[in-house]
């Protein structure tokens, strides 16, 4: 994949993400790189169970990406709930 496609990828999956977790702020370059981010995660998480990682631009590599910045957000989250708790 080129960076661009990395980019719009990074921006639709960190875009979801952030409406399913409910974080806000970050802004679109924060929403890129949490779907950035996200994507490299996923694509670890998905080859390390043996399935396929990111690979081209389509709905499926969209998915894993989505996976990764969900879950990143989900522990970002944990921690900032801790810090503000204390």
């Amino acid at each position: 994949m080129g960076w661009l496609s990395w980019v719009v990828m990074g921006l639709i999956a960190g875009g979801l993400a952030k409406a399913v977790t409910g974080v806000r702020g970050a802004g679109c370059f924060g929403t890129m790189f949490i779907g950035i981010a996200g994507g490299l995660l996923g694509g670890m998480i998905f080859k390390a169970a043996g399935s396929e990682g990111i690979n081209d631009f389509s709905f499926y590599s969209t998915l894993v990406a989505f996976f990764g910045a969900t879950l990143l957000l989900f522990v970002y989250s944990l921690f900032a709930r801790h810090a503000r708790d204390r």
